[in-house]
């Protein structure tokens, strides 16, 4: 069994689309990677094919030409599957380079067809942190809306997961959001037990009053931290923890936000909202959660 103080990343799994964010998810990964001594899979994966409606085309049309048509419109949903094939290949050896350029030498793409979660649930089990874009190809910029498989991702693996932001800046200043929950505290471990980040600033933020027993786990929290070498601080702030949070990281030019996953149900989500969910839409850094 590998040494929890001596233990690194050993892979990453980097889920790219070809979006914008592809290269930031690129150097997000680089970044980790760097520091952990780990190798890099990327994955890019082609939804399902999607066949044309052939039998769906009106009666009118004569059997004989019906099955002309269908015939071509077949030759046209095998053009698109070969050439969504060679796109995806484009995308992966884009990726490949850019990472063999930021110093990773271990490097396999895979290109896979079917469902991303299906996909990195099938991938995972060697892994131990996945790197996704906040946003895919199709969300709207304007809006901030989130990539649509993204929340997906988050709730069916327990790998820690960094969601990318749109472009890559220099890591310095880390803001652990803390609950004192079992996510939380799960971050704090992995980060008290890595000391390739030993160089990074952390500070630990929990939300909420001022009590005895939240001063206790925030001060529980930094001593961990300090304990494996890092240079790590505390504070307790009243208010809504997404605003809290968003100020925070603004005001004080934090790098990456840290913090617990979807901690409630789905139906409680829907019905409160989400603070995940929020965090990562309203955050312009990158975010790492823990479930």
């Amino acid at each position: 069994m590998t040494n929890p103080e001596t233990q690194t990343v050993s892979k990453l799994i980097a889920v790219i689309d070809g979006s914008s964010y592809s290269a930031s998810v690129c150097e997000h990964a680089a970044w980790v990677a760097n520091r952990a001594g780990s190798e890099i899979d990327v994955v890019h994966v082609l939804g399902r094919r999607i066949v044309s409606e052939g039998s769906n085309l009106s009666g009118s049309i004569g059997l004989g030409a019906r099955s002309s048509l269908l015939n071509e419109l077949a030759e046209l949903d095998e053009q698109k599957a070969k050439l969504a094939h060679k796109r995806g290949r484009a995308i992966l050896e884009d990726a490949q380079e850019l990472l063999v350029s930021r110093g990773i030498s271990s490097v396999h793409t895979k290109l896979r067809n079917g469902e991303i979660v299906e996909s990195v649930q099938a991938l995972e089990s060697e892994a131990d942190l996945l790197v996704l874009g906040k946003r895919g190809e199709g969300a709207n910029f304007d809006k901030g809306h989130l990539g649509s498989n993204l929340e997906r991702v988050i709730r069916s693996t327990n790998k820690p997961v960094l969601v990318a932001s749109r472009g890559f800046n220099p890591i310095s200043r880390i803001l652990i959001a803390f609950d004192g929950g079992k996510s939380a505290l799960k971050a704090i471990e992995f980060f008290a037990q890595r000391s390739q980040y030993n160089d990074l600033a952390c500070h630990v933020l929990m939300v909420g009053n001022d009590t005895a027993d939240n001063r206790r786990q925030v001060e529980g929290a930094v001593a961990a931290l300090s304990s494996g070498g890092f240079t790590a601080t505390g504070d307790i702030v009243q208010g809504q923890p997404e605003t809290v949070i968003t100020e925070q990281v603004e005001t004080h030019d934090y790098n990456l936000v840290i913090m617990g996953a979807y901690g409630h149900s789905r139906i409680r989500n829907l019905i409160i909202g989400s603070t995940t969910t929020e965090m990562i839409r309203s955050c312009k850094v990158p975010v790492l959660l823990f479930r």
